[in-house]
């Protein structure tokens, strides 16, 4: 394996077995080692040698890479093997692992294509049989059969294929990645090893690498490599090199080697944080799993993305690992390029789950030739190989035997050739000598055991043992939280904010007992708030846990140590966050000022804070994806408040609900704070009974406190008395809570831990073909019937036999000819002149100049950085900023002012609603983008014609969602072409992301357009030669955006290559791709370089000067003609009301079809209403119930919360594809868009309040005589009022993380200041808020109908106050005239003694004296709460144009200007100090 000084092995050019003798004939294209890095790579053998020539001495022998630094000759591959002359003088043991694998057979389960699922199917009763039919008799079917072959150390295997043929699986399963299939048949070895060894104890030396490079973003190249080799460092190390120089040199060659030295200290980054660019985060995949010392190695599709430059870098990384490393490397790649495939030794074709061939790559191109196939003119041989899988991309020699047609007439074939015949002799001379023999495998295990830290098992798959695993995973876990420092800085200011928030509502808390309550509600929110926050813990877990996985399968660290490396690191600043949070809210509130109860005070949040996030990570760690976590999560936080004990007392829980309160540890954390405070606590009773005029010259004896604790005749209530009364708790409990939460805390540790190790494993996404139910389309119609036999492919694909294969593909490629032929020409001429565009004082486009033509396909090309998608948006005219000068012209006169609307735009990400059909996609844009005037049924007609041009009607019923790559894009240009473009079509990428035959597809297709007269100009990526042949002309950019030339290519690309040897650039090989020419004649690419200035050339040239006159021509001959006439005398096509309705049918079909975010939204309802309702169960009218009812209202109203968070998200969704491709397009107006998303989401949520209000209502206790006003205020008007705020919020904000933030935020304000948490009395400065918290009224209007209106109040026995009065009177005349100043009742008005008096005699007068609300302002609120909607509907508009559809264009220049203007005066005054 590739290690550094102390261990590297010797690089082998040509794969040999152990004899010394060539495997198979291989001409693989050997790299050298400076490829990357020139310099570095100097320097490093400058230092390699020099601490290598003290105890090793040079042999002499010939060297084939070598350096000279300062006149010293440094041959790094002789460095290299002098130290692994010492590593065997120091008898540290190498091994090599290659893989043999015969008659291997994968079987899958499921159908390739299904029914989308929608809300009628999962309410379907049929649908619950069906699927636990599926269950029980699960559908197989074959993904691969009958492959054979092997890998050898030293060799790389090419995997070739279409996406769906198998390639992913046959990689995976070679890497031993097994779980995800049914079956894996057939006899695989590693050696001698079996899968099962490799797995239990040698899982690290086998690897799968997906084609996603996914790190943790904020650690740098240098911490994530650093990790990887600090993981995987060896126990013997030659030189007594210590471990932690050994991952440090280990760093350093890698970077050196892969070029990755300059960006050692750079975040890796994501789509959030800016990092490295795609191909040096290429190079860090590859070094990180060379830092792990992997010996058989599975690179899946690792090209997809990236230009033809990037993936030759990768691959010649790749080409370098193996060779020095002596590694297995298996490559699956689409669109190769000849110079990339000949760095391969093998090549593996798979047709159809079948492999067609196996051996030697430079022999696989004459095999099929051979066959009976030829490739087109300057046809990569990977994209040949690829071709023949395909029967309308294959091209037959004229006059051979008719060659097999099938993929099992392929298959058998090969097994009948020659080829075959070598394979199966290189796999038996494997055998024989690696496999069975038990010498190898005691050598293989002494080397493995050798490597193993001391105190790790022996059969342990892991290198270092567990305590060094805990070290290493902590530091990167504390390099993880530097790396993003500002989340824990918000984090921490959150926790203040909410501290100084709750601190100010209860600011300076009375001792006396009319401060009880309130002391009791601070108190529970400063333990209830760290467990919201914990919450937070749940999407950075599953965002991690692909990371975790694949380092789990690396061998790397057992998961359960980056939990428990999470829970040690994240204590400390847990402790800084809730030290800052209890000083500030302790001393704010008021609670009692002595140091022990402080500080038990701080212990109990501090660990209850820390428990709270084992219990969330622990949830996050049991379910393998997210959405079932967060809806658990819900469930947990609602069970927590309600069954903490200050809601709901512990004495009045229902009994069959009363266990949730004792698995509650906030329940005992909450406990031991109310005891803990009111512990010292006798309070003055504010409420004596009786008092006031009349009474002042009664005794004490004879009067009573109405505080719940309280002793008649003693006017002081205690605090221990008071809570064990009206909560059940008790101070003795204290210490006892404490050593349960630590117990509970232990529990969730464990379980984090447990799952953690044992469930890595993450939700796949579907891979099946999805089609509108009820479709009759034979792809579903097949699938459904019968199993399939395609891969399970990452990438996916169209089901099989829909329009591949040969007999279905002729019809509707006669239908696509003959709908083009139907399509109306273009005639028009669209130029551009001397184009610039500036943006922050740098220029993207530099005086570009040109035209497209109708009838002609113009590639706009370059390399990254050159401005080619920048001017295809100049021109479309879809930038909103910076400046642009320069002339466009449709046949020489200025552009019609709905240009934008006679032009179609096809952009690079094919952004369509995932849950239309194809047919609905292309009929809506159809509906929205052509005139209003023409017939609905024309409209359809013309459809099913682009339909058919597309090479669609197969698939005119798929859900766009579930489509593969190929007929995501071509339902990207039919919507284009639905809107009938008059002028022309712009692409951006059409090939991006596609395997060759597809993209070969995609450009034949847009051939076809172009031949059928229309004007096409489309920015292209490095295309094969095949592809760039299919262009007429070429407009070529280099960086700055700067013409290199333009014009047309000729046949075979003679003109544009005849320009540039012209010109005085190198000779063009016969067989080189014309495309790469160029590129690397102009400097373009990573490597290339060039000493001519090619623009300058092209603008002295003969050619631009013939171009300037062509324009010129165009623009006389068309100004001789009438301009062009604007078709829409409006912005949009359509009027308002039809945009509208067209939106609400659209999202309306969306939601049904949605039936995750439907069922999400209906089970919060009912599971919440059933919670709360069972929780407050039929609740009485004393005093203590009376304020149940007050609560389950006010619960009822928190499960807002996770449902505007829920409509958030698909707010946002639709308003981005409205924003990135609809509204460009100027398909419908903005204000229609936001009127359809009210209207659309506020049926479903009436649906789930009402469903909410049917299960809590009557469950709850309130008289259905009172409901129907309590339903149109909770069931109707509640849901509008949390539809329209939740979607003002979204309305300005940029993502779902931040809308959710800011809706949380505003919520935490309507929830403190509504006058249930901190009565309105005592709210104090911030009882303007009270005013305009629209939950004011909601709930003054709830509470005031179900409870208030005359309803009495019975107290119940530990309610009433005991009050003896004087000697003479009975109870009626000594308390009546302070029951009619102040209301309650005298149980028994005629005794004597022991009058029971209740200080409530209705629930109005309890309401209004408590919480201010009043049963004659129902209707008044219900008028308030309705303004406030429409005052939110109004802000959903607003927030949307001043966030979303202003242009602020005019402040970013002035901003540019004042940067500029600064930045010179800067480089004036500091100009004399850079002289001196």
């Amino acid at each position: 394996m590739f290690s550094p000084p102390s261990e590297a092995p010797p690089r082998r050019p040509i794969p040999r077995d152990t004899v010394g003798a060539p495997l198979l004939s291989s001409s693989a294209c050997h790299v050298d080692l400076d490829y990357f890095d020139p310099q570095g790579v100097g320097e490093l053998r400058h230092t390699i040698s020099r601490l290598s020539s003290q105890s090793v001495q040079p042999e002499s022998q010939e060297t084939t890479s070598s350096e000279t630094i300062g006149g010293h000759s440094y041959d790094f591959e002789k460095v290299l093997r002098d130290v692994i002359k010492k590593r065997d003088e120091a008898d540290v043991k190498s091994r090599e692992l290659g893989v043999v694998f015969d008659q291997l057979r994968v079987v899958g389960m499921g159908a390739s294509a299904s029914f989308q699922p929608t809300l009628g199917s999962i309410l379907n009763p049929r649908s619950v049989v069906e699927s636990i039919n599926g269950i029980r008799h699960p559908s197989l079917r074959n993904i691969l059969k009958g492959f054979q072959g092997v890998v050898r150390p030293g060799e790389m295997l090419l995997v070739l294929g279409r996406p769906g043929s198998g390639c992913s699986t046959f990689l995976k399963v070679l890497a031993n990645q097994r779980q995800e299939f049914y079956a894996v048949e057939g006899d695989i070895h590693y050696n001698s090893f079996s899968p099962q060894d490799i797995s239990k104890h040698h899982r690290g030396d086998v690897q799968y690498c997906p084609e996603d490079d996914i790190h943790f973003p904020t650690l740098t190249v240098e911490q994530t490599i650093d990790f990887a080799a600090k993981t995987r460092a060896p126990q013997a190390r030659a030189n007594n090199q210590t471990r932690v120089s050994y991952w440090k040199s280990m760093t350093e060659i890698l970077t050196t080697v892969f070029g990755l030295r300059h960006v050692k200290k750079s975040p890796i980054g994501d789509a959030a944080i800016r990092g490295i660019s795609g191909g040096e985060k290429k190079r860090v995949s590859i070094s990180e799993a060379l830092a792990t010392r992997s010996l058989v190695t599975s690179w899946d599709n690792s090209t997809r993305g990236l230009d033809a430059s990037t993936a030759v870098e990768f691959v010649r990384a790749l080409r370098i690992a193996t060779d020095i490393a002596r590694l297995s490397t298996i490559v699956s790649i689409y669109q190769a390029g000849e110079s990339l495939y000949e760095m391969f030794d093998k090549v593996c074709v798979i047709y159809d789950g079948r492999m067609i061939y196996f051996g030697p790559a430079n022999q696989a191109r004459q095999y099929f030739v051979a066959m009976g196939y030829s490739p087109a003119n300057r046809q990569t041989t990977a994209d040949f190989l690829v071709a023949v899988t395909d029967p309308l991309g294959r091209n037959v020699r004229p006059n051979v035997t008719p060659p097999p047609a099938t993929a099992s007439e392929f298959e058998d074939y090969y097994k009948k050739s020659a080829e075959m015949k070598v394979n199966r002799e290189d796999i038996e001379t494997f055998r024989g000598e690696f496999v069975g023999k038990d010498h190898l495998v005691s050598a293989f295990q002494e080397s493995t055991r050798a490597e193993r830290a001391r105190h790790t098992r022996d059969n342990s798959p892991y290198t270092i043992s567990i305590p060094m695993q805990i070290r290493a995973v902590m530091t990167r876990r504390v390099q993880i939280m530097r790396g993003s420092i500002a989340a824990q800085l918000i984090n921490t200011v959150a926790f203040v904010l909410q501290a100084i928030i709750l601190g100010t509502t209860f600011l300076t808390l009375s001792p006396a007992t009319d401060g009880y309550y309130s002391r009791g509600g601070i108190l529970f929110f400063s333990i209830f708030l760290p467990a919201l926050f914990a919450m937070s813990e749940i999407p950075s877990l599953f965002a991690q846990r692909p990371i975790v996985q694949r380092h789990q399968k690396a061998a790397m660290y057992h998961p359960f140590i980056e939990g428990l490396a999470l829970t040690l690191v994240d204590i400390p600043v847990t402790l800084f966050t809730i030290v800052i949070y209890t000083i500030v809210l302790y001393f704010l509130v008021g609670l009692q000022r002595t140091a022990g109860q402080f500080f038990i005070f701080f212990l109990f949040v501090f660990t209850t804070a820390v428990i709270m996030k084992a219990l969330f990570r622990s949830l996050a760690a049991a379910f393998k994806g997210e959405a079932p976590a967060q809806s658990i999560a819900g469930i947990i936080v609602l069970a927590l408040a309600l069954y903490t004990g200050y809601l709901i007392p512990k004495p009045a829980m229902i009994g069959a609900l009363k266990w949730i309160s004792y698995i509650n540890p906030i329940r005992y954390s909450f406990e031991a704070l109310l005891t803990n405070e009111f512990h010292t606590i006798n309070g003055a009773c504010e409420m004596v009974v009786p008092s006031g005029a009349g009474y002042t010259t009664f005794p004490q004896n004879n009067k009573a406190c109405t505080t719940v604790g309280s002793i008649a005749g003693d006017l002081l209530v205690s605090g221990d008395r008071f809570v064990a009364l009206s909560f059940g708790f008790s101070y003795s409990h204290l210490w006892r809570n404490f050593g349960i939460i630590i117990a509970f805390g232990v529990f969730f540790t464990t379980a984090l831990l447990v799952f953690t190790e044992y469930n890595t494993g993450v939700s796949g996404q579907s891979v099946v073909t999805l089609f509108k139910r009820g479709s009759k389309a034979s792809a579903v119609q097949d699938a459904v019937s019968a199993t399939s036999s395609i891969d399970v492919e990452k990438n996916r694909t169209s089901p099989p036999g829909a329009i591949v294969n040969s007999d279905s593909g002729i019809k509707p490629q006669q239908d696509a000819q003959k709908a083009l032929a139907e399509q109306p020409k273009m005639t028009d001429i669209f130029t551009w002149q001397h184009m610039q565009y500036d943006i922050s004082a740098r220029r993207l486009l530099d005086d570009v100049t040109g035209y497209v033509a109708p009838g002609k396909l113009t590639a706009l090309m370059g390399e990254s950085g050159a401005g080619k998608t920048t001017l295809l948006n100049v021109l479309a005219e879809r930038v909103g900023s910076g400046v642009i000068s320069g002339d466009r012209f449709v046949n020489g006169h200025p552009l019609p002012s709905d240009f934008q609307g006679q032009t179609g735009y096809c952009q690079q990400t094919d952004t369509h609603l995932p849950t239309m059909t194809v047919r609905e996609a292309l009929l809506f844009s159809a509906k929205m983008r052509q005139p209003f005037s023409i017939p609905m049924a024309e409209k359809e007609a013309y459809v099913d014609k682009c339909l058919a041009m597309c090479g669609l009607e197969a698939f005119r019923d798929a859900v766009v969602g579930s489509l593969g790559v190929e007929h995501k894009k071509r339902t990207t240009i039919g919507v284009e072409l639905a809107a009938k473009p008059k002028l022309l079509l712009f692409l951006d990428e059409p090939t991006s992301g596609l395997d060759s035959q597809s993209a070969w597809a995609i450009v034949s297709f847009l051939r076809d357009l172009a031949d059928s007269g229309q004007a096409i100009l489309c920015t292209i990526h490095q295309p094969s030669a095949e592809l760039f042949q299919v262009f007429d002309r070429l407009l070529l950019l280099r960086k700055g955006g700067q013409t290199v030339y333009f014009g047309d290519l000729g046949p075979n690309a003679s003109t544009v290559i005849r320009y540039f040897e012209n010109q005085g650039s190198r000779l063009c090989n016969p067989n080189e791709n014309p495309a790469e020419f160029m590129l690397d004649v102009i400097g373009a690419g990573a490597t290339a370089t060039t000493t001519s200035d090619w623009h300058d050339i092209w603008s002295s040239s003969h050619e631009c000067a013939a171009i300037q006159e062509e324009i010129d021509a165009i623009h006389r001959n068309g100004r001789a003609t009438p301009p062009i006439t604007t078709t829409l005398h409006s912005t949009f096509a359509t009027p308002w009301i039809f945009q509208t309705w067209a939106l609400y049918e659209r999202d309306m079909m969306d939601h049904w079809r949605d039936p995750t975010y439907l069922m999400a939204k209906i089970m919060l309802n009912i599971v919440g209403g059933l919670f709360i309702g069972f929780t407050f169960f039929k609740r009485n009218d004393t005093l203590r119930g009376t304020q149940d009812k007050l609560f389950a209202v006010y619960m009822a109203t928190i499960l807002s919360v996770p449902l505007v968070n829920q409509l958030q998200v698909i707010f946002l969704r639709t308003r981005s594809i409205y924003e990135v491709r609809e509204r460009q397009s100027r398909m419908y107006g903005w204000t229609a868009l936001v009127t359809s998303q009210i209207l659309v989401e506020i049926p479903w949520n009436i649906l789930g309040s009402t469903l909410f209000f049917i299960c809590w209502y009557w469950t709850v206790g309130f008289s259905s005589s009172r409901g129907g006003y309590a339903y149109l205020l909770l069931g109707v008007l509640f849901p509008a009022y949390y539809t329209t705020i939740g979607q003002a919020v979204s309305a300005m904000s940029p993502t779902a993380e931040i809308a959710g933030i800011l809706f949380s935020f505003l919520f935490s304000f309507v929830l403190t200041f509504n006058g249930v948490l901190q009565p309105y009395a005592k709210l104090g400065f911030w009882q303007w808020t009270y005013r305009i918290s629209p939950y004011t009224y909601l709930i003054e209007g709830l509470v005031a109908q179900v409870v208030g209106g005359g309803q009495l109040i019975t107290c119940s026995s530990e309610e009433l106050s005991i009050v003896e009065p004087p000697s003479g009177y009975t109870c009626g005349s000594y308390l009546g005239p302070y029951i009619l100043s102040q209301g309650g009742y005298v149980v028994d008005p005629d005794a004597s003694s022991g009058c029971e008096y209740c200080s409530e005699r209705t629930a109005d007068a309890w309401l209004y004296r408590m919480f201010n609300i009043q049963y004659s302002h129902r209707w008044r609120d219900l008028g308030f709460f309705c303004a406030f909607i429409v005052f939110n509907t109004a802000m959903v508009y607003i927030f949307t144009y001043l966030f979303r559809i202003r242009s602020y264009a005019f402040i970013e220049t002035y901003i540019a200007r004042c940067r500029g203007w600064f930045a010179s005066r800067w480089s004036k005054s500091s100009s004399p100090q850079d002289d001196l």
